[in-house]
């Protein structure tokens, strides 16, 4: 089984006054993985920067570095992606070791570690936006009883973040504190992410953020709104033996053919689509708009 889409990632920037001199990142290329195929990428920038350079970060997600040396009151960057996704195998969970194996596993000081154990130990620390905290292993307790396989509490877990807390696009901010977050019991799909990191990472397991895009579907009978779509984001657990296995907390199931990965980091500010300094600008809030579409309906859905 597959799907095939076609994504417009549209992000425009007015600034207040003029911006004499930019540098910005850019993770807007799908990442090459096991399970999906970029057929077509293209990238419109407005105005044309002075210099762009494509390459690979350090996770390995594919990078475009773009230079403006000329003022500008206006930058746009849209990204039209044509995309094939495939099915994900399933893995047993209750074949998946003792979630406390895989944590000593991933300690320091023990029997020697592998280039695959080494490689997921950098995910198993603090970053930017997800600290460790005695809070977040107090609040994932249940999930992960002494002996528990490691995939059944993950899954657990997913259960009790999309269990206990409400989807709400106006109670947090990128910078707002997961404290805070666990508190308030709302957020969006990147503090659910965030929060679920907090409780694998503070138990010593190695959790990554992923960054991407989810299919949703209009009501029956409704046309496919322009630009309706968002950038989601969800967690990637690594399994010794199964690798690397993904959850979406926000919506409490396994990502599968309506999830398109971006780029995996240690957090959001790993893989932000777009980001970067500027000289200049004053305020500004950047418009996103994001449209995902079958391509069997992309030839009747207008380009923005």
């Amino acid at each position: 089984m597959s799907a095939r889409y076609q994504i417009i990632h549209d992000t425009h920037y007015r600034y207040d006054s003029p911006v004499s001199l930019a540098q910005q990142l850019a993770h807007l290329w799908p990442r090459p993985c096991a399970w999906q195929r970029c057929e077509a990428q293209d990238l419109q920038v407005s105005p044309a920067p002075s210099q762009r350079r494509d390459e690979w970060d350090v996770f390995g997600n594919p990078l475009t570095r773009l230079a403006f040396e000329r003022p500008h009151e206006q930058l746009r960057v849209v990204a039209r992606l044509q995309v094939d996704v495939l099915q994900r195998a399933v893995p047993d969970f209750t074949a998946s070791p003792a979630w406390e194996r895989v944590r000593d596993a991933l300690t320091y000081g023990g029997q020697p570690l592998t280039s695959e154990h080494l490689q997921a130990c950098r995910f198993r620390f603090e970053s930017p936006y997800v600290r460790l905290k005695q809070r977040f292993v107090a609040f994932s307790d249940a999930c992960f009883e002494p002996g528990r396989p490691l995939l059944e509490g993950v899954q657990g877990l997913m259960e009790k973040i999309f269990g206990e807390f409400t989807f709400d696009a106006d109670a947090t901010q990128v910078a707002t504190p997961l404290v805070e977050v666990l508190e308030r019991r709302r957020g969006v799909c990147q503090d659910f992410a965030h929060l679920m990191l907090a409780c694998l990472r503070s138990r010593g397991l190695a959790a990554r953020y992923v960054s991407g895009y989810l299919l949703t579907r209009p009501p029956p009978g409704q046309p496919r709104l322009i630009g309706a779509d968002a950038s989601h984001a969800w967690v990637s657990v690594f399994c010794p033996g199964q690798g690397w296995i993904d959850f979406d907390p926000t919506n409490n199931l396994r990502p599968a053919l309506e999830h398109i990965t971006l780029a995996w980091g240690r957090d959001f500010c790993d893989v932000s689509p777009l980001r970067g300094v500027i000289l200049g600008g004053g305020s500004h809030d950047p418009q996103v708009q994001v449209t995902v579409t079958p391509l069997d309906e992309a030839a009747t859905t207008p380009l923005l």
